[in-house]
């Protein structure tokens, strides 16, 4: 019995022993790290990514750029009810189914102006299976809408590298610059850097605005009398239509037909104070310190070249003069002699006379198609701006100016004066 009992209790001092060794063991061991836990979140997806025009994608290719079907969904609606095209960066970001991260990670691939107000921009499908010919050096300040026609581009790409260079104030000022305008693809610009005549890069100093930035240019300057100096005479200078017709118009109204001194110049609103000081030395001011008035023959005068300071000869005041100039030029020409007669604040009876002496070529005033017809002339223009986006809307659909012109509803009086400006 002794004995039973000394080897139950030999048995249990042997266990206790073998669970203190393994709790020591246990304790002495070192302290492992827990594993860290990732999580996968959208933006740890990488993707492909390449330039894109959000108009163009279907719903299979939203969903490749890592949208949810819910979300593709969301963008779709969104697209059908801003109109059915997304017109800017600024519009799209306003989607609530892209969030912020997505569409900073995507907006330096998409093919759409920063913001609507940015009109320059304006989106042209280019079509890059289209040749582009150039064979001499080039500076691309001095092309007109027919040149870059010439070299391969649709009119309304050449419309909008226009544009583009009206937004620069008349100057594309360098490479860089030109490499921006939104038409012009990597693949076109390759062909063409090599004839450009700009600086690589622009200056420091330089800023967007509607003024002209000076640069140095090819233009070769000869001595020049700013106040016999017509449209043709200051593009040569270097400035665009839109600001020579400014220069013109503050010289012929403004100061009453004569630029009086070198400050007179220097005041113009669209002579940049580099451009003054590029002109200056060639500008010979010619003041006739006894002025004789002028003896025109209005009988070759035509009625759409006719000048501000003709008109105050011809014995118009200057309200009179500045309404019908005004516009003409609002309507790019006048088309019959009625449509003066017509023109608000004008002395009538004084302009009966003057257009049953004078002649009128519409030769040269712009006509379009309603299909063809830019959107800025169409909003622009006194007889087409109050059905502008109508127009713009049906000829997405319609491609016949009988069946818009029917689906417009105007009075008679105004449908016939549309077509005085349809091809």
């Amino acid at each position: 019995m002794m004995r039973k009992n000394y080897y139950h209790k030999l048995a249990f001092m042997g266990m206790l022993l073998i669970v203190l060794l393994a709790f020591q063991k246990y304790t002495s061991r070192e302290k492992e790290d827990f594993p860290e836990v990732k999580f996968i979140t959208e933006s740890s997806v990488t993707l492909n990514l390449s330039d894109f025009d959000p108009n163009n994608l279907d719903a299979k290719q939203w969903t490749h750029l890592g949208f949810s079907e819910k979300q593709v969904s969301a963008i779709l609606n969104y697209k059908k009810i801003v109109g059915g095209e997304f017109t800017s960066k600024e519009q799209l970001k306003k989607c609530y189914a892209i969030s912020e991260e997505k569409f900073t990670a995507l907006e330096s691939f998409i093919l759409l102006p920063e913001n609507g107000k940015d009109r320059h921009f304006e989106k042209f499908k280019t079509n890059d299976k289209k040749e582009i010919f150039v064979s001499k050096k080039f500076n691309p300040d001095a092309l007109s809408a027919s040149e870059w026609m010439k070299m391969g581009f649709s009119e309304k790409q050449a419309e909008a590298i226009l544009k583009y260079r009206n937004y620069l104030g008349g100057s594309f000022v360098s490479k860089e610059k030109f490499r921006e305008c939104f038409i012009i693809s990597s693949e076109n610009y390759s062909k063409l850097e090599p004839y450009i005549l700009l600086p690589v890069k622009a200056p420091d100093n330089f800023r967007k605005s509607g003024h002209q930035y000076a640069i140095k240019s090819t233009i070769q300057y000869h001595s020049f009398d700013p106040n016999t100096l017509d449209l043709d005479g200051w593009k040569g200078l270097g400035f665009s239509e839109k600001q020579a017709n400014t220069i013109i118009n503050y010289r012929d109204r403004n100061l009453r037909g004569d630029f009086k001194s070198l400050e007179d110049i220097k005041k113009c609103v669209v002579i940049s104070p580099e451009k003054f000081q590029e002109l200056s030395p060639y500008i010979k001011l010619n003041i006739n310190t006894t002025p004789q008035k002028q003896e025109t023959d209005f009988s070759k005068i035509d009625l759409n070249m006719i000048t501000f300071k003709q008109l105050l000869e011809f014995g118009l005041d200057e309200k009179s003069a500045g309404s019908m100039i005004g516009f003409r030029k609002k309507l790019r020409g006048f088309v019959n002699k009625q449509q003066i007669l017509d023109t608000y604040n004008i002395d009538k009876n004084l302009v009966q006379k003057l257009i049953s002496i004078a002649p009128l070529d519409v030769s040269n005033v712009p006509k379009y198609t309603l299909t063809e017809a830019p959107e800025e002339w169409l909003k622009d223009h006194p007889y087409f701006k109050y059905s502008a986006d109508k127009i713009i809307f049906y000829r997405t659909t319609y491609t016949d100016d009988k069946k818009i012109l029917k689906l417009l509803k105007l009075k008679p009086e105004y449908e016939e004066r549309m077509k005085l400006y349809l091809k």
